[in-house]
């Protein structure tokens, strides 16, 4: 009843404007041009500040992830280490959406203007629009707003930052790992990103990453993997051929993150529809954001399954890592597939967890929240599964940009680590590392009333 009384005011209304529009003309020719403008230039409009409006709220949601990430590291790591970890990832965050303002952005978009044709974008600085911005003056009007564009992107730049952050936790010095986040967000992750996002070799080559499998998770995945192996272990993980636990201090705390980085997911996959001025957009990114659902929850079941076979007590953390490693196996591809898909594609990246975090160990590469499982080894699975939903999509040109992006940022990521390392030191002293970063280097605890372990 209510939708067909709005269907005929709206009837009654255009039939009211068209039906004066005669009498409008001969009584003020000018006005009746400025109506028929507004009729015609409307749609245009909508399609501008909806596509906007999206990307502003999807940014919004991907840095809330931001305060995910800090909470799950703070979780997951001994409380002597809290407080170095909370300014690590509010200070690398600042540093990153810095970085990406000053050169990054431009990089990896450059438009039209690549120094090297489809290989290395443009140096400059972003520039937003004017204030009062009309539609002459819009950088793309048919699309939307180079604000909202920039805001949505600088966010996921610095999700790529995050993710190394908790790899290496507990045994790196500040400074030195906030440079290496200066370099990540001037180069490494703008330059591989302008390859397919920037319209650049690999997107011409086919390659498909709908908001990041490869691009944001594996390019953080194996930046952290390669800082692990030159950073080394924390001191007495690997001993006398054993594992030792290093329990996490908040358990709470790391759901907590969980849960917020389960919620800005759907802005970080949602909002990478980049429009929502069509029935076609809306549905779409309805489905995105279901089918993002339903892989963080397979992920999560399958964790949950797996280590109760395994080692005949559920852990925890295994399933919030699950969780997560769901959504990023459903982040390459979260529209074409149906939800029973969508819930098996992050089955299988919440089993990789599983399986990869003892691999990691028996390897010694001390990995301290799970963040190469998750992000490095379900990036890679997700890229390789688009191939079972997206007719588009080729497996060795899947591969193929798997393998490019990768050797890249190991090779990237080793020199600036090494460099560092040799410039700065990465590691603090034995006795410092024993007593927490929180007290050595900051000279703060997060929970002074309590005794560290």
């Amino acid at each position: 009843m209510l939708k067909d009384l709005k269907i005929s005011g709206l009837v009654a209304a255009s039939a009211l404007v068209l039906g004066g529009l005669p009498a409008l003309a001969q009584e003020a020719p000018a006005a009746a041009e400025a109506v028929a403008a507004v009729a015609v230039e409307t749609p245009t409009d909508m399609v501008f500040i909806m596509n906007s409006l999206i990307m502003m709220l999807g940014g919004i949601l991907v840095f809330w992830m931001a305060a995910g990430f800090a909470m799950l590291e703070a979780g997951l790591v001994r409380s002597k280490n809290v407080t170095m970890q909370l300014l690590k990832n509010v200070s690398m965050f600042s540093l990153a959406c810095f970085a990406y303002y000053i050169i990054g952005y431009s990089i990896m978009y450059p438009g039209d203007d690549w120094t090297i044709a489809g290989i290395f974008g443009k140096f400059g600085t972003a520039a937003l629009e004017a204030v009062g911005l009309t539609r002459d003056a819009a950088d793309a009007y048919d699309y939307a707003s180079t604000s909202s564009d920039f805001f949505f992107q600088v966010m996921f730049c610095a999700t790529a930052a995050s993710i190394v952050s908790g790899t290496v936790a507990e045994r790196i010095k500040l400074w030195p790992f906030l440079v290496f986040t200066l370099v990540l967000a001037i180069a490494i992750y703008p330059v591989q990103g302008s390859w397919k996002w920037g319209g650049g070799f690999l997107d011409e080559a086919g390659f498909l990453d709908f908001a990041g499998s490869t691009l944001v998770h594996s390019v953080g995945g194996w930046a952290a993997l390669t800082g692990a192996l030159i950073v080394g272990p924390r001191l007495g993980k690997y001993k006398d051929g054993r594992v030792t636990a290093f329990p996490g201090s908040n358990l709470p705390l790391a759901l907590l993150g969980t849960f917020i980085l389960w919620m800005g997911w759907f802005g970080f996959n949602g909002a990478s529809q980049l429009a929502l001025s069509s029935v076609g957009d809306a549905a779409d990114v309805g489905r995105v954001m279901a089918n993002t659902n339903a892989a963080a929850v397979g992920g999560a079941i399958a964790a949950l399954i797996l280590t109760q076979v395994m080692f005949k007590k559920v852990d925890l953390t295994m399933v919030l890592n699950g969780a997560l490693a769901g959504l990023v196996s459903i982040t390459a591809e979260p529209l074409t597939p149906g939800l029973g898909s969508a819930t098996l594609i992050g089955a299988v990246g919440g089993a990789l967890v599983v399986f990869l975090v003892p691999l990691l160990d028996k390897f010694k590469i001390d990995d301290v929240v799970g963040a190469i499982p998750v992000h490095l080894g379900a990036g890679i699975w997700g890229t390789l599964a688009v191939v079972f939903t997206n007719p588009d999509a080729s497996l060795f040109v899947q591969l193929k940009g798997i393998v490019i992006i990768g050797l890249f940022v190991i090779v990237t990521s080793a020199i600036a680590w090494l460099v560092i390392k040799a410039v700065m030191g990465l590691r603090p002293s034995a006795e410092d590392e024993i007593n927490g970063l929180d007290k050595s280097e900051l000279g703060m605890e997060a929970y002074p009333e309590f005794t560290n372990r």
